[in-house]
């Protein structure tokens, strides 16, 4: 009976042949993805989706097309959508700290700015020679004759009531003096000593009214001087309004749709006086202002608008994929240019960021980066909450104090994809309420693709592609076979295979190096590709290797012949840097009377993860079912993984653990050229585990170092039949009866392969065939009850 537990060679591998496929058809770019039409469909609705909140998480692991898919897809949709808005950033000139955004229809941001050029081009071609023109320069002689008339009328009034006291009135620089006059004359200095002191004194009280009477005539000469200014200052005005004007017809009449553009000519035209007045106006009649690059640059900076986005109008919607989602990279920053030490920053100097570039189409992220760097994911679900791009420094908020600007917020029209695993994408979900409100489309990758004629196809389709695409050798129909065998146990499936494609389009590349190292036909054939995969499981298996000396040296023991009692052969996963290997582990168990229970040693000492310490539990379970029906259970057990100094994790190996416990427990032995893996229920019943072809590797490599004799063999759950992608020499020593692997559904069968003993079905009222191991079991466990009883009447007697 328990040779009908031994799995045929024809079961131990998938056997794929593609000798009916055509894959010779070349591939539709457009279904370039494999296998991965839920995640394609959740896609194209969240795409297609307007209203908003509708951005998409595209969940699964590197490697299985994620972002060749979304790719794919929104360049070929993104030409038929329109071109965006384009947008620029102009002086606000009411206040220059919170600049203005100018939106423009697509392909035009570009022509408004070198527009302005041109006009601040002309502009200094019109000034200061508009105020040469002859016009302008009478109507400002008229304004100063009138100034200079009304200050001329008010000191002469003075100088004449002056003169009937024989005093005279003289100005020098702006300054008023009166002196006393002999025969219109200035008295020299003789002649004023020459008169008596009452002449003196009547002299300088003339002079002191005459100079009461000058202060209240020339007391309104400020007003004077500012109603000059005012007169010449509008006179200016009005000369430069009439020159602009017609600079100004033809901007307005080609803007006039755009109101953004007409509002900013308006106050351009308006700023542009003191501009002129500042820099273009003439020092004197004689003296024209000095034309140079600096000055046109100098005007340049204060009207050029500052191109953010503009897009042609035939490209479509734009597709973004940031790569380096930092926040001023996402959201935009403001430069600062240096002057004598200090930074100050300019309405020119803001640059755009991912948002600004993909704004209306879409923006790929990736979910792990955008987590990873400080404030960008509060700032993008606020940003798409809000529905506008706002630029500001991320550290205002934590007290960092920065001279910037404030430019004007965009209107924010962006699909966002993120891409990201499982785990940032439930994390997510569990830990941020926000999320779902902002990304209620999630397209799922499947780990893994059925293997049917259609999907095999596909995957030799691709895999001749990219070995086209690489420009290397041709591959036969065996190497993509090879291909497909070792995707297969990427995925652990007969039936299926690894949706990571990517791994094996870089075999071939690999294969490609092995390949021209041959002297036959320039092809790369499956010789190729196993030599591709030997090189690398090498390159990768430094500790694999020294696991195995350590074990064939007896610095790790494992036996692998003879039996013992509560010692078996389990076997583990070890995953280190790329490599993964299997390995076979000893557990051993020892039991004795008492009430303690069975006792994981790796969970005492903290080495034991959970899942692990969860099989361990279950045994106690299963004792009480299967054998303590008519009798309590009380025994004292401990369970150790022998040798074993990291952290365990997962239940595979409670079957062998429960194996080892019930040797113990029956002083039955168990054969040490066996190894065990699988996970039990509390019912006995064999449960599947991970990572089957590595375990079952790992024992053999160790029977074959040491020399396979036949009675060497591995124990799995039968639910793992289907995951069997072994290598060939495990083949090659199954088909010549060196090696055998053994399938059970019932802790039973286990035994019974291990033991060599029967091991007795046990009856609703608990009974078994007697001599059995589970007989052996019943009867041993009732003594230790038994002598527990016994323990506890001589205490009272006591």
């Amino acid at each position: 009976m328990l040779d009908s537990l031994k799995l045929p060679l024809a079961t131990l591998k998938a056997t794929i042949d593609l000798s009916a496929i055509d894959f010779t058809t070349p591939l539709n770019s457009q279904t370039s993805i494999l296998g991965q039409e839920r995640a394609q469909s959740a896609l194209e609705f969240g795409i297609a989706m307007p209203n908003s909140g509708y951005n998409i998480f595209v969940m699964g692991e590197t490697g299985s097309g994620r972002l060749s898919m979304i790719m794919q897809y929104l360049n070929a949709l993104a030409p038929n959508n329109p071109a965006p808005m384009s947008y620029a950033y102009v002086d606000n000139f009411e206040n220059s700290r919170e600049p203005i955004a100018v939106q423009l229809p697509a392909e035009h941001g570009q022509a408004f700015c070198k527009a302005i050029e041109n006009l601040i081009t002309n502009v200094l071609a019109t000034f200061p020679a508009a105020f040469e023109n002859p016009s302008y320069q009478q109507k400002k002689t008229a304004v100063e004759r009138q100034f200079v008339h009304t200050y001329r009328d008010a000191t002469e009034r003075i100088d004449e009531q002056a003169r009937e006291l024989n005093i005279g009135l003289f100005s020098e620089n702006d300054t008023f003096n009166f002196v006393p006059l002999s025969e219109n004359k200035p008295m020299r200095e003789e002649q004023l000593s020459a008169l008596s002191s009452e002449e003196r004194d009547i002299f300088k009280q003339h002079i002191e009214e005459l100079e009461d009477c000058l202060s209240e005539a020339l007391l309104e000469l400020p007003q004077w001087r500012r109603e000059l200014a005012a007169s010449m200052q509008q006179l200016n005005n009005d000369t430069i309004d009439a020159a602009i004007e017609p600079l100004f017809d033809e901007l307005n009449s080609r803007y006039e749709a755009i109101d953004d553009v007409v509002t900013y000519l308006a106050e351009v035209k308006k700023n542009l006086r003191h501009t002129i007045n500042d820099y273009l106006m003439p020092v004197s009649s004689n003296e024209p202002i000095e034309r140079d690059h600096t000055l046109k640059r100098l005007i340049l900076e204060q009207y050029a608008p500052n191109i953010l986005i503009d897009y042609k109008q035939d490209s479509g919607a734009p597709v973004i994929y940031e790569t380096h989602p930092t926040y001023q990279n996402l959201f935009g920053r403001v430069e600062y240019t240096n002057d004598q030490g200090t930074l100050i920053p300019h309405y020119r100097r803001i640059c755009a960021g991912a948002l600004h570039k993909a704004n209306g189409g879409y923006l790929i992220l990736d979910a792990e980066k955008v987590l990873h760097y400080p404030f960008v994911w509060e700032g993008l679900k606020r940003a798409l909450k809000a529905g506008y791009i706002e630029i500001e420094s991320p550290y205002t908020e934590q007290s960092v104090n920065t001279i910037t600007l404030k430019p004007e917020v965009i209107p924010l029209n962006v699909k966002i994809i993120l891409v990201g695993s499982s785990d940032i994408y439930y994390l997510l979900e569990a830990m941020d309420d926000e999320f779902n409100e902002s990304f209620r489309v999630l397209a799922d990758f499947d780990y893994r693709i059925p293997r049917t004629p259609a999907t095999m196809q596909h995957f030799a389709q691709l895999m001749v592609k990219q070995a086209s695409d690489a420009k290397t050798f041709p591959l036969t129909c065996a190497a993509i076979e090879s291909l497909i065998e070792h995707s297969c146990r990427l995925a652990e499936s007969q039936q299926y295979f690894s949706a990571c494609i990517n791994d094996a389009l870089e075999i071939i590349g690999e294969a490609q190096l092995f390949a021209k190292k041959t002297q036959s036909e320039q092809k790369i054939d499956r010789t190729h590709i196993e030599q591709a995969l030997a090189a690398r499981e090498y390159r990768n298996g430094r500790m694999s290797q020294t696991i195995l000396e350590e074990m064939l040296d007896g610095t790790i023991l494992i036996d692998t012949d003879g039996s013992a009692i509560g010692k078996i052969n389990g076997l583990t996963v070890l995953d280190m840097g790329g490599s993964s290997f299997g390995t076979p582990a000893r557990i051993t168990t020892t039991v004795y009377p008492g009430s303690r229970g069975v006792v994981d040693i790796e969970r005492e000492v903290e080495l034991g993860q959970a899942l692990h310490s969860k099989g361990v539990m279950i045994l106690t379970g299963y004792l009480g079912h299967c054998y303590a029906q008519q009798f309590p259970l009380a025994i004292s057990a401990s369970i150790a993984m022998e040798q074993s100094y990291g952290h365990i994790d997962g239940d595979s190996a409670s079957l062998a653990e429960l194996c080892s416990l019930i040797s113990a427990l029956t002083r039955v032995p168990i054969k040490q050229n066996f190894a065990v893996t699988g996970s039990i229920n509390q019912y006995g019943e064999v449960q599947a585990i991970g990572g089957a072809n590595e375990k079952i590797e790992g024992f053999f490599r160790l029977c074959q170092a040491r020399g396979l004799n036949g009675s060497h063999a591995v124990i799995i759950p039968a639910a793992n039949k289907r995951n069997l992608m072994l290598k060939q020499d495990v083949l090659d020593a199954v088909e010549a009866g060196l090696f055998s692997i053994y399938a059970v559904n019932t802790v039973d069968e286990a035994l019974g392969l291990l033991t060599g003993e029967v091991v007795g079905m046990i009856d609703d009222d608990g009974n078994c065939v007697e001599g059995s191991v589970n007989f052996k079991a019943i009867c041993r466990l009732k003594e230790i009850s038994e002598l527990g009883d016994d323990d506890d009447k001589e205490g009272d007697a006591a």
